[in-house]
C-alpha cells in the first residue's frame, strides 16, 4: 500500500520541489497537499489538494488536522518555516507524526539576531552583528565596524529588508524608508559585510547525529537586477562543492542551536575577505527551496542511491525512526554540478566540460 503523507505549503517553490522529489522515490506515496493560495496549489503533483487559512489564522492547525484525518495520512511535512513553527508548537493536536525541532529551537533559528548570539557564544564563526535603537545610531556603527555594512531583517527569507550600504547616509535613507512603511526599528540588524562565496549547506539529522549532508555555492539569483540587494531568495545558478571547513562550521552551528537535532537543517554560510566560512543563518526544520530538487536530480539524473533523495530520507526517518547505515555524512552529491534555472526556462544540470541534461 502507498504510504500517505501531507505536505503543507505545497504550492510554493520548495513545496513543489518536495512533492516532485517524493514522486521520484523508490516507494509509492500518496501525497495530499495544502496551500492558502488557490492558484499555487495547482502546481504540485498531488492526489488531493486543499486550501487552508494562513499560518497565523487561529483555524490553521484545526484545518490541517481535519485534512490529515480525512486523508488518513501518517506523516505531515510543513514546508514553509512559518507553518512548521506553528505545527511544531501544537504537534500534540496533530493526528499524524512530524519530524520537527522543538518550537523553542525553531523560534531562535527564525530570529537571525538570536541565532547569531547563540552561535557566537558557542564559538561558531559569525559576522559581527549590531542592533539599533534609533537611526542616528548608524553613524557610530560605521565608525566602529567600518564600511560597507550589511543591513537586513531579523526575520524572514528572500533577503528581506537587506541592502549593502557604503555610508551612514545611505543606511539612514534605507532604514527610514521602511520605518515610514511601518517596519519597527527593532527588526533591523547591521552586520559586517562578508564578500566571499555564498554557500548553502543542507543536512538531515537524527537524535543529535548527522545522517548526511552536501553543500553548494549560490552563484546568481533570479531578477537580481531589480532587487536593491541583488538577492531574491532561491538561486538561479548554483553548483555543488566540497569544503571540509564548511562542513565543520555548519555542524557546529546545528549543534549549538539544537543538541538533539532531528530532521532537516539548512545552513547559510558566507566567507569573509580571508575566505573563512561564517554562518549567517540556521534554518531548523526547513528545507532550502532547491534541497529537494537536488535530491530529485541525484536519483533521477546522477543515479545515486535512494538516500541521496533527501526528501525520501527525511520522510523515512519521520515515519520509521531509523534507516540502515552506510550513508555518507558529507559530500552526498558529487561536486562540480551546476543547477541552472529560471522562470519559463526549465532547469538544466550542467558541468563546465560542456555536459548537460534537461531536468525540467
Amino acid at each position: 500500500m502507498a504510504q500517505k503523507i501531507l505536505v503543507t505549503g505545497a504550492g510554493g517553490i520548495a513545496g513543489v520541489n518536495f512533492v516532485r522529489a517524493i514522486r521520484a522515490s523508490r516507494r509509492e506515496y500518496y501525497v495530499a497537499g495544502t496551500d492558502h493560495s488557490k492558484y499555487y496549489i495547482q502546481f504540485p503533483d498531488l492526489q488531493a489538494r486543499y486550501l487552508t487559512p494562513r499560518h497565523d489564522d487561529r483555524k490553521f492547525v484545526g484545518r490541517v488536522s481535519e485534512i490529515a484525518r480525512k486523508e488518513g495520512v501518517e506523516f505531515i511535512h510543513p514546508q514553509p518555516s512559518s507553518e512548521a513553527l506553528v505545527l511544531s508548537a501544537r504537534r500534540r493536536e496533530l493526528p499524524a507524526s512530524v519530524l520537527l525541532p522543538p518550537p523553542k529551537v525553531m523560534t531562535v533559528a527564525q530570529d537571525k539576531l538570536e541565532t547569531q548570539k547563540v552561535l557566537a557564544a558557542s564559538g561558531v564563526a559569525v559576522a559581527r552583528t549590531r542592533t539599533v535603537r534609533r537611526v542616528s545610531d548608524v553613524e557610530g556603527l560605521f565608525k566602529a565596524l567600518g564600511s560597507p555594512l550589511w543591513i537586513r531583517a531579523r526575520h524572514g527569507a528572500g533577503g528581506r529588508l537587506s541592502l549593502l550600504c557604503g555610508s551612514p547616509p545611505e543606511a539612514n535613507h534605507w532604514m527610514s524608508l521602511w520605518l515610514a512603511k511601518g517596519i519597527a526599528i527593532e527588526e533591523f540588524i547591521i552586520q559586517d559585510y562578508l564578500p566571499g562565496r555564498n554557500i548553502a549547506w543542507d543536512s538531515i539529522w537524527w537524535d543529535g547525529r548527522l545522517v548526511t549532508s552536501y553543500c553548494r555555492e549560490r552563484i546568481e539569483y533570479p531578477f537580481k537586477h531589480i532587487s536593491p540587494s541583488g538577492i531574491t531568495g532561491t538561486p538561479s545558478v548554483a553548483r555543488t562543492i566540497r569544503d571540509a571547513r564548511v562542513d565543520g562550521v555548519a555542524e557546529m552551528a546545528v549543534k549549538a542551536v539544537d543538541r538533539r537535532a532531528s530532521g532537516a537543517y539548512s545552513i547559510d554560510v558566507k566567507e569573509d575577505e580571508d575566505g573563512k566560512p561564517c554562518v549567517t543563518e540556521v534554518d531548523a526544520g526547513k528545507f532550502h527551496s532547491t534541497m529537494p530538487l537536488w535530491g530529485y536530480v541525484a536519483v533521477r539524473h546522477l543515479k545515486l542511491p535512494w538516500y541521496s533523495n533527501l526528501a525520501e530520507l527525511y520522510v523515512t526517518l519521520g515515519m520509521k525512526g531509523k534507516v540502515r547505515g552506510g550513508i555518507p555524512a558529507h559530500d552526498l552529491i558529487p561536486s562540480g554540478y551546476y543547477l541552472i534555472r529560471n522562470i519559463d526556462s526549465g532547469v538544466l544540470l550542467w558541468r563546465e566540460d560542456g555536459w548537460k541534461e534537461r531536468v525540467l
